[in-house]
């Protein structure tokens, strides 16, 4: 279990001032591999007693995120997650359920056929792979672990 004085360390590393909200929300979501919606960090935060703002919680998220804390996985226009698995992988993400399990980046093979537009690079490449169903015995987890 991270302690809330790991998190004021890591938030201090990264640049971060790690003022009461910031750590309830960085502990919430950063205390292990995981992906939650800002709705759902907010509950996690106001369950642990914090009285925080939905502003705050999401100013929060989005510092987390441009200090390399966290990424985002956008599973449709309307749906975002925060992940706190910052290494490259990839993700199932359940339509009927709204559950991400992660995917090693090595079990993805993309094969794009033409150039980059003029000018431009590869910045990186985040697969979601939409499903629908619920597999028996499915929780949130990782394959990651499993490979």
């Amino acid at each position: 279990m991270v302690t809330r004085e790991e998190i004021s360390e890591l938030l201090v590393s990264r640049g971060v001032f790690p003022t009461a909200q910031r750590l309830d929300v960085a502990l919430l979501i950063l205390a292990k591999p995981q992906h939650l919606s800002a709705e759902e960090i907010i509950a996690g935060v106001r369950a642990m007693g914090s009285r925080v703002s939905k502003a705050t919680v999401y100013n929060t998220l989005n510092l987390l995120r441009e200090r390399g804390l966290l990424r985002t996985v956008d599973v449709d226009p309307t749906r975002q997650y925060y992940d706190s698995s910052i290494q490259a992988h990839h993700h199932f993400y359940n339509v009927d359920t709204g559950e991400l399990t992660d995917i090693p980046p090595d079990r993805v093979t993309l094969n794009v056929n033409t150039a980059l537009p003029p000018g431009t690079e590869q910045t990186g490449v985040d697969v979601v792979i939409r499903v629908r169903g619920r597999a028996k015995n499915s929780s949130k987890k990782s394959l990651m672990s499993s490979v």
